[in-house]
């Protein structure tokens, strides 16, 4: 698989992971979708997008408690998840 392809399919399952732990918590999920400008039909229609994989991933990474609780969820470190984030964002 191609770099691109790679980094590409574990931002894919990241996001998909964050979006799981906000549907898991209500009070997470309303605070995401304020933060983000999302109403819950806006929400389902970006599900799989880019934008909505880049935005979970930026708000997992800027909330160092969910970020933390997600990655206990899924057994990955703080570190990997951030090594995502920072692919996505090189200039930090």
């Amino acid at each position: 698989m191609p770099r691109s392809e790679k980094v590409e399919s574990s931002v894919a399952s990241l996001a998909d992971a964050c979006l799981g732990y906000l549907a898991e918590n209500a009070e997470e999920l309303l605070a995401f979708m304020q933060y983000a400008g999302l109403d819950p039909d806006a929400l389902r229609r970006s599900v799989g997008s880019p934008a909505l994989q880049h935005g979970l991933i930026d708000y997992f990474a800027s909330n160092e408690p969910i970020l933390l609780a997600l990655c206990a969820n899924m057994g990955l470190s703080p570190e990997q998840f951030m090594r995502v984030w920072h692919r996505l964002n090189p200039s930090g």
